[in-house]
């Protein structure tokens, strides 16, 4: 298929940070997500919220995503976010299924009330000072409950650049085949473009969802380990295409997260310094397992990596899984 609806990084809770959305744009990806970031933390000053919306030289095109349920806090939020002139857009998460957003009454607990949605991006969008402000939302909280064009109406009326539908009810979270029927319908209710989101994870995958006639295309938790798949199912049917594996693409992401490091402590003088290796060895209790599942030693290297506590600690882990990479 070609590039056409362009393959973005959809915004993973724990996953994409800077130096993951940076790994993903040189794999290709056309436009990267921050991490959904608490509206009611960058109200209140939180430092490691803050932390969330920094980003690194040489990302795609960055849209910075929030949530929370107060008005006040949204639109506080929003001008914390326009002011920092780093995102081209301003995205309200309406379908995180995750139990504690879900609690607080953010997240896809929004989809019970179409109007507070339209609430939150009318004040949303009076704070922007002209950030493009966008919607990520789901049919419906449930099969029995769809309200995916009440939504999009609400949306539109007030001011929203886009709408990207992830096609699976609240109630299904991330399980199950995506409803393209409703992102096609969606596609054809809307008077703004719509992104796809949801079960991308191959050629035969990416090509029915883009058949819904879909903007462009969200490919989430099948970036996870694989980096470069925004470029493999962007070029031509049947050409293979010459990928780092996944040793070079874990250095690789080594390096960025011990760059970024550095340079949020940098741009941070006055909040807690990240301690380098608590966030190296964090985050790669989250990816390592990805790059390199399946290969011989990697199960034993699980099991030494939750014992890690030391970038040190878990390239020595890596170092000797590689060993093991021309051993049949």
């Amino acid at each position: 298929m070609n590039a056409a609806p362009p393959l973005m990084l959809a915004p993973l809770a724990g996953f994409t940070d800077a130096p993951f959305r940076l790994l993903c744009s040189q794999g290709g990806a056309a436009r990267v997500y921050t991490e959904m970031a608490s509206a009611a933390g960058l109200a209140h000053g939180s430092g490691p919220t803050l932390r969330l919306l920094d980003t690194m030289p040489g990302e795609a095109t960055v849209h910075a995503q929030i949530f929370g349920n107060n008005e006040d806090d949204i639109a506080a939020a929003t001008r914390i976010v326009a002011s920092l002139k780093r995102f081209a857009a301003i995205d309200l998460n309406t379908g995180c299924p995750m139990p504690r957003i879900r609690a607080e009454g953010s997240g896809s607990a929004l989809l019970e009330s179409p109007e507070k949605i339209h609430r939150m991006l009318r004040a949303m969008k009076a704070e922007s000072g002209g950030t493009p402000i966008t919607l990520k939302t789901r049919p419906g909280p449930r099969p029995s409950q769809e309200n995916m064009l009440e939504i999009v109406a609400c949306a539109e009326e007030a001011g929203v650049s886009e709408i990207a539908l992830h096609a699976r009810f609240a109630s299904r979270a991330h399980g199950g085949p995506p409803l393209l029927d409703k992102l096609a319908e969606c596609v054809k209710a809307a008077k703004v473009p719509v992104i796809g989101n949801g079960g991308v994870v191959d050629r035969a995958s990416c090509e029915a969802m883009a058949a819904t006639g879909v903007a462009g295309i969200m490919i989430g938790r099948a970036a996870l380990g694989d980096p470069w798949i925004f470029r493999r199912l962007a070029a031509p049917e049947g050409e293979a295409g010459d990928f780092p594996d996944a040793f070079e693409t874990f250095a690789r992401h080594v390096g960025l997260v011990k760059e970024f490091a550095a340079m949020t402590n940098a741009a941070h003088p006055d909040i807690q310094p990240v301690d380098v290796d608590a966030y190296v060895s964090a985050r790669f209790r989250l990816h390592l397992y990805r790059y390199f599942a399946g290969m011989r030693g990697a199960a034993a290297m699980r099991r030494e990596m939750n014992g890690i506590s030391s970038l040190a600690g878990a390239e020595a882990a890596v170092a000797g899984l590689a060993g093991l990479r021309t051993v049949s």
